[in-house]
C-alpha cells in the first residue's frame, strides 16, 4: 500500500467509525501534511482517493467535508409518467390542505414543516435598532405612503446588488412589494386573466398554487428534477399543444426540490418562451443562500425582450416579518405599478427604511457568509439522520443552497398519514401532496433544515421509525 493510500485508509476508517460524521470538516491539506510530516501532494492524492470513493467532498474556499451516503432522487418518481401528456387543470385547494398549512408554522411543534428561516440566525437586534433609528431619522417619511415603487434608497441598493446575479436594472425598474408572494401575485395578475393557463415547475411551493386558484387560472404541471429543475423539453412540447399564457419557476434552490437550473438551461428557457411571447415569472428568493463562493445567475440575466418578471425578497435572509420584497417587471412595469397602487398602495415604510440601512451599513455579505455555513452543515446533518433512520430506499435531495430538503420515501409510505401521525408526536412536516394540483408526491415530504438541535434529531428518528413501519421495514 502506497503512503497516500495508507493515509486515505486511516481517514476513511475514522469516517466509518463515526469520528467524523457527515457534514463535518476533516483536517485541511496543510494541517494534515504538517501533523503527519508528509508532502502536501501526498495528502492531496489521499483526499482525491476519498473523493473518488464518495466519502468526502471538496467545498470551494472551505476545505473537505464528510459526504452523506444517503441516495439522491434522480427524477421525482411520483411525477406523471413520461407517456402522459401534460394537461391544463383547474386548481382546487380544499380545507384539508389549508388546515395542514396552518400547522406548518405552529411554534409549539418541532419546526420541520415550514419554509421559514431560523430566527436565531438573523440579525434581529441590529435590524430592530435600525428600524427605530431610521424612524426617528425620517419621522414624517416613516409614517407616510412611499408610492407604489417604494423608497428610492432601498431600490438603489437592490439595483446595486443585482449585478451578483447577472442583471442591471435601474432603481426605476424596481417595484418594492410586501414580500415575494405579493411580487409573484402581481406578476400573475399583470400577465394573465381568469381561465388562462400557467405552466409551473412541479412540484411547486403551495402558496403559489393558492394564488393561481384565487385568480381563477389553470395549471400545467411540468415535471422537474432536483438536478436541473423544470424539463425544458416537456415544456416545449406542452407549449406546442396547449395555450400557455405564463410560466412560473423558482430558478435557484427551488422550493421544495432545492434544484438550480444550470445557466444554459436558464438561457434555453428564456429563449423558448420568448419565441412564443410568453412571460416568465421568476422567483429567486433563495438565491442569496448559495453555499458556494458565488451566487447563481438569474434567468432574468438572459432576458432581451423584457418578458421575465423577476421576483425576490429579504424574507429568507433577513426578516420574514418585515415583508420587504421586490419585482423587476420588464415590459409589464406600468401594469404592475398600477396593480400595486390599486390593491396595496405601498409597502410598509419603516421596514423599507430599516432594510435599506442594513444593506448600506449592516454587513449583509458578512451575515450571508455566516448563515450559509450554518445551513450547509445542517443540511448535511439532517441528510445523515434521514439516511440512518428512514426506511431503505429513501432518497433525499442534496441542494447547494437554501435550507429545504425533499425526501422521497418508498411508495408504501403515505406522506399525509405520516404528517398526521407526526402531529400527534408534536412534529411538523409538509406532505408532498401540498406541492401539486393533482395529489402527486404522496410518498414525499419537505423538511426544513434551518433548525438543528437534539430535539430536531430525535424528531427525525421518530419520523424514520414511523415511515419504516408504514413501509414494512420495522
Amino acid at each position: 500500500m502506497s503512503l497516500y493510500e495508507e493515509i486515505a485508509h486511516r481517514i476513511g476508517g475514522q469516517i466509518e467509525q463515526g469520528t467524523y460524521r457527515p457534514g463535518d470538516r476533516i483536517p485541511s491539506i496543510r494541517e494534515l501534511s504538517r501533523k503527519m510530516q508528509v508532502s502536501i501532494n501526498t495528502i492531496m492524492e489521499a483526499y482525491a482517493q476519498l473523493e473518488n470513493m464518495g466519502m468526502v467532498e471538496a467545498r470551494p474556499q472551505s476545505g473537505y467535508y464528510v459526504r452523506s451516503r444517503v441516495l439522491e432522487p434522480g427524477t421525482v418518481t411520483s411525477e406523471r409518467k413520461t407517456e402522459e401528456d401534460p394537461v391544463p387543470c383547474c386548481v382546487s385547494v380544499d380545507d384539508i390542505p389549508m388546515r395542514t398549512i396552518l400547522t406548518l408554522t405552529d411554534p409549539s411543534l418541532v419546526p420541520l414543516g415550514g419554509g421559514v428561516p431560523n430566527i436565531d440566525l438573523l440579525p434581529v437586534d441590529r435590524l430592530n435598532r435600525m428600524l427605530a433609528t431610521e424612524s426617528r431619522r425620517f419621522p414624517v417619511q416613516s409614517v407616510s405612503y412611499t408610492g407604489p415603487r417604494g423608497i428610492q434608497r432601498l431600490r438603489v441598493q437592490i439595483a446595486k446588488r443585482s449585478l451578483d446575479y447577472g442583471c442591471t436594472p435601474s432603481p426605476e425598474d424596481i417595484v418594492v412589494t410586501s414580500g415575494c408572494v405579493e411580487a409573484v401575485t402581481l406578476a400573475l395578475q399583470a400577465t394573465c386573466r381568469p381561465g388562462d393557463t400557467v405552466a409551473i415547475a412541479s412540484p411547486l411551493y403551495y402558496t403559489f398554487l393558492h394564488s393561481i386558484q384565487w385568480m381563477g387560472l389553470k395549471v400545467l404541471e411540468i415535471p422537474s428534477t432536483p438536478q436541473e429543475g423544470m424539463s425544458i423539453d416537456v415544456l416545449g412540447y406542452a407549449i406546442r399543444h396547449n395555450p400557455v399564457h405564463a410560466c412560473l419557476v423558482i430558478s435557484n434552490f427551488n422550493n421544495p426540490l432545492g434544484s438550480v437550473m444550470p445557466d444554459d438551461r436558464k438561457r434555453e428557457l428564456v429563449e423558448l418562451l420568448a419565441q412564443h411571447d410568453i412571460p416568465l415569472i421568476e422567483d429567486d428568493v433563495y438565491g442569496d443562500l448559495a453555499f458556494g463562493p458565488s451566487r447563481p445567475t438569474a434567468a432574468k440575466a438572459y432576458d432581451e425582450k423584457g418578458l421575465v418578471l423577476y421576483c425576490s425578497s429579504y424574507s429568507k435572509t433577513l426578516a420574514p416579518g418585515y415583508r420587504v420584497g421586490w419585482i423587476v417587471p420588464g415590459r409589464y412595469q406600468r401594469k404592475v405599478q398600477q396593480l400595486k397602487a390599486m390593491f396595496n398602495i405601498s409597502t410598509a415604510t419603516p421596514t423599507q427604511l430599516a432594510i435599506a440601512e442594513f444593506l448600506v451599513n449592516g454587513g449583509y455579505d458578512h451575515h450571508l457568509r455566516k448563515i450559509r455555513r450554518v445551513y450547509s452543515r445542517q443540511i448535511a446533518k439532517i441528510r445523515d439522520v434521514v439516511g440512518r433512520h428512514f426506511p431503505e430506499g429513501t432518497r433525499v435531495t442534496r441542494p447547494d443552497g437554501g435550507f429545504i430538503l425533499w425526501v422521497e420515501m418508498p411508495e408504501k409510505v403515505d406522506a399525509f398519514r405520516l404528517y398526521e401521525e407526526a402531529l400527534k408526536k408534536g412534529i411538523s412536516i409538509a406532505p408532498g401532496t401540498l406541492f401539486s394540483t393533482a395529489g402527486r408526491y404522496g410518498n414525499c415530504i419537505r423538511l426544513n433544515a434551518a433548525f438543528w438541535s437534539e430535539r430536531v434529531e430525535q424528531a427525525l428518528e421518530t419520523l424514520g421509525a414511523m415511515a419504516g413501519a408504514m413501509a414494512g421495514t420495522r
